[in-house]
C-alpha cells in the first residue's frame, strides 16, 4: 500500500545523521519508527534533481533521502520523491516541504524521509526526485543511502531552450567524494569550477583503478584536463576522485554530449565503484514496464512488447512469464531474441482473461546473456470486464505519475497513434508518420510507404520520402496530399488512388536554408477544388540577442493539376519577417481557401527598440483568377513581442467568414473575424481576448458547420494536485456564432509540476466530432528518459465538445 509521508517545514534533526519521526498526514497515524541514527549518507549533499536506479534482489529495499535548504531568499522549497517498482508501479513516495529557516541563513538543518518497499522480485526499482517551482535544482541539496548494492544516480534537471548539458554539483566540502562514470571511447575533456580554495589535487583511475593522472587545481578553483584517446576503456567506470566534495562537475559524454556519444543526455553516475551495475547497456531492455487489460471471461488477445539492446555489441535475451498468484494461460510468440547493438525487437504475448478472478497478475521477465546479473521485468494485469476506456470520461483527465492512459482507463489503440487523424470526403480516417500513410480499409489498419512512383525530378523518381508534418489534405475529388522530403529536396506528393501510390512535385529553392512547410487542411468546411495551397518559411537570419526572434521568408505555392500530373508554380513572397511556426503543438491553420481566394495568416518580427504590445498577426489573400496578391491587413498583436511561439490560426465558416486566432506565449488569445465572407480586404471586428486573465499557448483550431469555433490549447494552472507550484493542463473552449467564447474546460491534468507540453493536435472529421492527438511531454529529463517511445494517445467528442472520450477502433469505423 502507497504511503504518503509529508515532512513538516519545521522540522530540525537532532543529530545530523538522525532519522526523524514520521507522521502520516492523511490518517495522523505514526509511521514504524526504526529509529535508523547514525547513518551516513552514500553521496556527497547534491545539487539539480533526477533519481537513482536500483538493481535490487528479493527481500526488503530501504531508501533514506536528505535534503536541505540553501535558504538564499525568501522561496519556499518543496521535495517530492517517488520510489518505484520495475513496472513503474508507485510503492512509496514522500514530500518534504521547507525548513523554515531565515532568508540568508545558508545551508539548513537536515530533513530525511525513509521510502522502502517489499521486493518480491528481482528487477531495476527507481527513486525519481522533483522539485516544484525549483525544477532545476537550485535551492536545495540532497543525498541517499540504501540497502541496496547496486544502484545507479541519474543526474537529470528541468529542460533549458540550451544545449542539454547535466552539472554534477557537489555541496559537502568536510568530506570527499568518488564519481564513478563510463568514459566516453574517444578524447574527452573535464571541467570543474567551484573547487574549495587550497584544494588538493584530483585523481582520476582507470577501471582497474590504475592511477591515470594526478590533476592540479588552479587557484580560482577551477581545473580543465583533456584525456586522451590513446587510453584503454573497458566496460568497468573511471573513477574521478575529490578531497572535499564540493564543486561543479563537467565530463564530456558524462554530462554534456555529442550527437555521436554512446549514452547521449543520460547523466550516470554513481559515489562507489562496487555499486554500479549495467544500466546503461539495458537501458530500455523491455518496455512498456506495465499494460493493463479488460475482456470478458475466456477473451483472447494480444499484447507486444518492445526489446531493445542499447548497447553496442551483440546480445541475446531471454524471455519467461512469471505469475503473482494464480496462473492463467499466457503464451509468448519467442522466449529468446538475439539483437544486434543499438537494435530494437518485439515479443508478443497471447493471453486468455481467466474465468475466476476480477484481476489476475502475470510478470514478464527479461534476462540478457551479456550479465547474468541483470535482470528486470515488465506487468501485466488481467481484468475482467468492460475497460473504463469505453466509456466517458469523467473531466478532466488527470494523469498521475507513471499511471497515464493504459493503466488509469485500459487505453489500448490498436491503430496508429504516431500522429494526428485526418478523414476524407467520405470520413475514412488517415494517419501519417514516418512509416508513410496509413489506411483503414476492411477491418483493418495498412500503411504505404511514401514512395514516389512518379516525380517532376526524374533523378528523384522511385526514392521513399519522409514526411515533414503530420498533415494529410483531400480536395474536392478526395485525391490526397502530403509534404514530404528526400534529404534536402522538399515536395508535394499527391496520390489519385486513395493512397496506394504517390507521385512527387518538387517545391524548390533554399535548399541550405533551414526550412518548414505547411499545407491547406481540413479546418471544418474548407475543401480546395484542386490541390492545396502550399506555404515555405526559409530561416533567413536570427537575432542572437533574442532567442525566439527568427525570421523567415514567408512564399506561397499554388500547385495546379494537369492531366494525371501535379505542377509546382513559381513561389509568391508573402512576407520577409515571418517568425517560424509554432508547428509542434496546436498545428496552427496558416491557410485556407475557398473559391478563386487563398487566404494566409502569420506572425511577423518587428524592432526591438520599438515597444509593441505583441507579435503584429497579419492576413492577406492572394486571388488565383486576378492572379494577384493583397495588401497585408494587421488583425491585432500576440503578446510577447518577437516569440515565434505565437503563431496565428485561420478557419472558415459554412458562409464564409474567415476567424482568426492570434497566437500568445502564456497570455489570453486575441479573437478577430472578417466582416465580410472570404474576405481579408474589407474590414474585421474589434479584437476580443478569448479569455480575460488565463495564460494560453499553441492554438489548435477548427470549425464545424454550425459555426461554432473550437479552441484547444495549453493553459498554464495553478492550485491542485500541485498547491505550491504551477502546472500545464490540456484545455478546451468553443464559440457558437453570435456568442461570446465559453469559459475553457480541462481536458487533461499534467502529472508533474513545472513546465509540461502536450504537442497537441486537433481536428474535426466530417461528421463535426473533434479528435485531439496529444503526447505528453515533461520538462523533467528522468521522467522522459525513463521511457521510450511516445506516450501519445487520442481522444475525442462526439457531440461538439460536450463530452470526451479515449478513441476506439470502432470510433474511425
Amino acid at each position: 500500500m502507497n504511503r504518503v509521508l509529508l515532512l513538516l517545514c519545521i522540522t530540525v534533526l537532532v543529530g545530523a545523521n538522525t532519522i526523524p519521526s514520521f507522521a502520516d498526514v492523511g490518517t495522523n497515524k505514526r509511521e514504524d519508527e526504526d529509529q535508523m541514527t547514525n547513518i551516513e549518507m552514500l553521496t556527497p549533499l547534491m545539487g539539480g534533481c533526477g533519481g537513482v536506479y536500483f538493481l535490487a534482489e528479493p527481500g526488503e529495499l530501504t531508501v533514506v533521502v536528505e535534503k536541505r535548504d540553501r535558504n538564499r531568499g525568501t522561496f519556499q522549497t518543496e521535495f517530492r520523491a517517488l520510489l518505484l517498482a520495475p513496472d513503474r508501479s508507485v510503492v512509496d513516495e514522500a514530500i518534504i516541504g521547507d525548513d523554515g529557516m531565515p532568508a540568508d541563513s545558508g545551508i539548513g538543518p537536515a530533513q530525511r524521509v525513509r521510502l522502502s518497499a517489499h521486493v518480491s522480485r528481482a528487477g531495476v526499482y527507481a527513486l525519481n526526485i522533483t522539485m516544484p517551482q525549483d525544477r532545476y535544482g537550485l535551492e536545495s541539496v540532497w543525498g541517499f543511502w540504501t540497502d541496496c548494492d547496486k544502484y545507479l544516480i541519474e543526474t537529470a534537471r528541468g529542460h533549458r531552450d540550451l544545449r542539454h548539458q547535466e552539472p554534477i554539483v557537489l555541496e559537502s566540502p568536510g568530506r570527499s567524494a568518488n564519481i564513478c562514470f563510463q568514459p566516453r571511447q574517444k578524447a574527452f575533456t573535464m571541467e570543474l569550477s567551484a573547487l574549495p580554495e587550497g584544494s588538493s589535487p584530483l585523481a582520476l583511475y582507470d577501471g582497474a583503478d590504475n592511477l591515470i593522472q594526478s590533476i592540479p587545481v588552479n587557484e580560482d578553483g577551477t581545473v580543465k584536463t583533456v584525456i586522451e584517446a590513446d587510453l584503454k576503456r573497458d566496460n568497468t567506470p573511471w573513477r574521478l576522485y575529490l578531497p572535499s566534495a564540493k564543486g561543479i562537475v563537467i565530463i564530456d559524454g558524462l554530462n554534456q554530449w555529442n550527437s555521436d556519444d554512446r549514452y547521449p543526455d543520460i547523466c550516470c553516475w554513481t559515489a562507489q565503484r562496487q555499486s554500479w551495475f549495467s544500466l546503461l547497456e539495458y537501458r530500455w531492455l523491455l518496455s512498456p514496464y506495465m499494460r493493463v487489460i479488460y475482456g470478458q471471461p475466456r477473451e483472447q488477445g494480444s499484447l507486444t512488447f518492445q526489446i531493445h539492446n542499447n548497447s553496442d555489441r551483440e546480445e541475446l535475451v531471454r524471455l519467461n512469464v512469471e505469475f503473482s498468484d494464480k496462473p492463467f494461460s499466457v503464451e509468448l510468440d519467442k522466449t529468446v531474441a538475439s539483437l544486434s547493438g543499438k537494435s530494437s525487437d518485439t515479443v508478443t504475448l497471447y493471453y486468455t482473461i481467466p474465468r475466476s478472478a476480477t484481476e489476475s497478475v502475470c510478470h514478464l521477465r527479461v534476462n540478457p546473456s551479456g550479465d547474468s546479473s541483470f535482470t528486470t521485468y515488465s506487468t501485466v494485469v488481467a481484468c475482467s470486464g468492460e475497460a473504463p476506456v469505453s466509456r466517458p470520461l469523467d473531466m478532466p483527465l488527470t494523469l498521475k505519475p507513471y499511471q497515464h492512459e493504459n493503466e488509469l482507463l485500459g487505453y489500448l489503440p490498436d491503430y496508429p497513434t504516431e500522429s494526428q487523424i485526418y478523414f476524407d470526403l467520405h470520413n475514412n480516417p488517415f494517419v501519417l508518420t514516418h512509416q508513410g500513410l496509413w489506411t483503414h480499409e476492411e477491418g483493418h489498419w495498412n500503411v504505404t510507404p511514401l514512395v514516389a512512383a512518379d516525380c517532376s525530378e526524374p533523378s528523384l523518381k522511385g526514392n521513399t520520402f519522409v514526411a515533414m508534418s503530420g498533415k494529410v489534405a483531400f480536395d474536392k475529388r478526395n485525391n490526397i496530399y502530403v509534404l514530404a522530403k528526400s534529404g534536402n529536396a522538399a515536395a508535394l506528393l499527391y496520390s489519385f488512388d486513395r493512397g496506394k501510390t504517390f507521385s512527387a512535385a518538387m517545391i524548390p529553392g533554399y535548399e541550405t536554408h533551414s526550412r518548414t512547410f505547411d499545407i491547406e487542411q481540413f479546418s471544418g468546411t474548407n475543401i480546395p477544388d484542386g490541390p492545396p495551397p502550399v506555404l515555405r518559411r526559409a530561416k533567413m537570419s536570427h537575432d542572437v540577442r533574442f532567442k525566439w526572434r527568427q525570421m523567415y521568408n514567408l512564399d506561397l505555392f499554388l500547385p495546379t493539376r494537369k492531366g494525371d500530373r501535379i505542377e509546382m508554380s513559381e513561389p509568391f513572397l508573402v512576407s520577409e519577417l515571418c517568425l517560424g511556426q509554432a508547428a509542434h503543438s496546436g498545428t496552427p491553420s496558416a491557410l485556407v481557401s475557398r473559391g478563386s481566394k487563398v487566404h494566409i495568416v502569420w506572425g511577423e518580427a518587428s524592432d526591438p527598440a520599438i515597444e509593441v504590445p505583441g507579435v503584429p498577426g497579419y492576413v492577406n489573400t492572394y486571388d488565383r483568377k486576378t492572379r494577384s496578391l493583397g495588401k497585408p491587413v494587421l488583425l491585432g498583436y500576440g503578446p510577447p513581442a518577437n516569440d515565434g511561439h505565437n503563431s496565428p490560426s485561420i478557419t472558415m465558416d459554412k458562409a464564409g467568414f474567415l476567424h482568426v486566432v492570434l497566437g500568445t506565449h502564456g497570455k489570453p488569445f486575441p479573437y478577430t473575424q472578417s466582416l465580410k465572407p472570404n474576405d481579408t480586404q474589407s474590414g474585421w471586428s474589434e479584437v476580443r481576448t478569448t479569455t480575460e486573465y488565463l495564460r494560453q499557448t499553441y492554438i489548435g483550431l477548427v470549425c464545424d458547420r454550425t459555426g461554432t469555433l473550437h479552441l484547444v490549447f495549453r493553459l498554464w494552472q495553478t492550485g491542485e494536485p500541485f498547491p505550491n507550484s504551477y502546472h500545464a493542463t490540456l484545455a478546451y473552449q468553443q464559440k457558437r456564432p453570435g456568442e461570446d467564447w465559453q469559459a475553457p474546460k480541462t481536458l487533461v491534468v499534467s502529472p508533474l509540476s513545472d513546465y509540461s507540453v502536450f504537442y497537441h493536435r486537433l481536428t474535426i472529421d466530417r461528421q463535426d466530432r473533434l479528435f485531439v492527438s496529444y503526447d505528453y511531454w515533461s520538462t523533467y529529463w528522468f521522467y522522459r528518459n525513463d521511457h521510450y517511445g511516445t506516450r501519445r494517445a487520442l481522444m475525442m467528442s462526439p457531440d461538439t465538445g460536450a463530452t470526451w472520450k479515449m478513441v476506439e477502433t470502432s470510433d474511425l469505423r
